[in-house]
């Protein structure tokens, strides 16, 4: 292993923690763009550099943007923020441990190859290689995946929305 893969994932472990314990929202946001910094370098070390240049334009870029929008728009902070019950705090920690148990089992049977010369292509991160998988084998998902965030964009409209009567400050 490369001390340069070492590191990003070193980065890209320590900066996803740092999303998930950050007190403050935006620290969180912040942390998540290092996060996708740091996979842009991993996608750089796979040759992939236009999913490279597709995440950090994309996701650390635009959808970054729309999450501050989204969490300046909100005003969250501690005062307005409800008190989760116990019951809720134990359930996230099953949710989140049945999905850990999950990927690990998915990976358990996984047998990492090396770097084999015959079988090489050199195409494989290219853009028209990338459209060809995309549109013929992942349209599904692909699909539903801009559904999910026209859904998640509607939905933080309607959170945000003011109900009659309130006080615009």
């Amino acid at each position: 292993m490369s001390p340069l893969f070492l590191f990003l994932s070193f980065v890209a472990l320590l900066s996803a923690l740092g999303v998930v314990f950050a007190k403050n929202p935006v620290h969180s946001v912040l942390f998540l763009i290092l996060t996708f910094f740091s996979l842009s370098g991993h996608y750089l070390l796979l040759n992939a550099q236009f999913l490279a240049a597709v995440n950090i334009i994309v996701y650390a870029g635009a959808i970054m943007v729309l999450f501050l929008f989204v969490i300046m728009f909100l005003n969250l902070n501690i005062d307005t923020e409800p008190h989760k019950p116990a019951l809720a705090k134990i359930a996230a920690a099953v949710a989140g441990g049945s999905l850990l148990l999950i990927m690990v089992a998915a990976m358990r049977d996984i047998q990492p190859t090396g770097y084999e010369a015959a079988t090489f292509n050199s195409q494989i991160g290219m853009v028209d290689q990338l459209g060809l998988v995309l549109y013929r084998q992942y349209l599904l998902p692909f699909e539903l995946a801009s559904v999910l965030f026209l859904v998640a964009m509607v939905g933080a409209v309607m959170l945000g929305k003011r109900e009659t009567g309130e006080r615009h400050f």
